[in-house]
């Protein structure tokens, strides 16, 4: 079983920054392909960035150049750096834990942003 916890969500107001994060415990953190998704009010949940164990990485078109996805094996943790946000980036954030045959998800961290 594996446990995923965000934190970093918040308020924020239009034009700034936030960095999630995402602690796995009970298992092995580096054989998992890493995800950040999100999902707003009455919408679908997206896609925002994945990382690979090589720290290959993947962006939706709508965060590309404003977020960083990374991920510290040693630390068992995946970042998300946010910049430049704004009021469309209003969403729960998900981390999600996936190899083919297994995927988990965190309970979500709320992001507001404020215009």
């Amino acid at each position: 079983q594996v446990q995923l916890v965000e934190s970093g969500g918040g308020l924020v107001q239009a034009g700034g920054s936030l960095r999630l994060s995402c602690v796995a415990s009970g298992t092995t953190f580096n054989t998992y392909v890493m995800g950040w998704y999100r999902q707003a009010p009455g919408k679908q949940r997206d896609l925002v960035a994945t990382i690979t164990r090589s720290k290959w990485t993947n962006y939706a078109d709508f965060v590309k150049g404003r977020f960083t996805i990374s991920r510290d094996n040693a630390k068992n943790t995946v970042y998300l750096q946010m910049n430049s946000l704004g009021p469309e980036d209003t969403a729960v954030y998900y981390c999600k834990a996936e190899r083919p045959t297994t995927i988990y998800w965190g309970q979500g961290t709320q992001v507001t942003v404020a215009s």
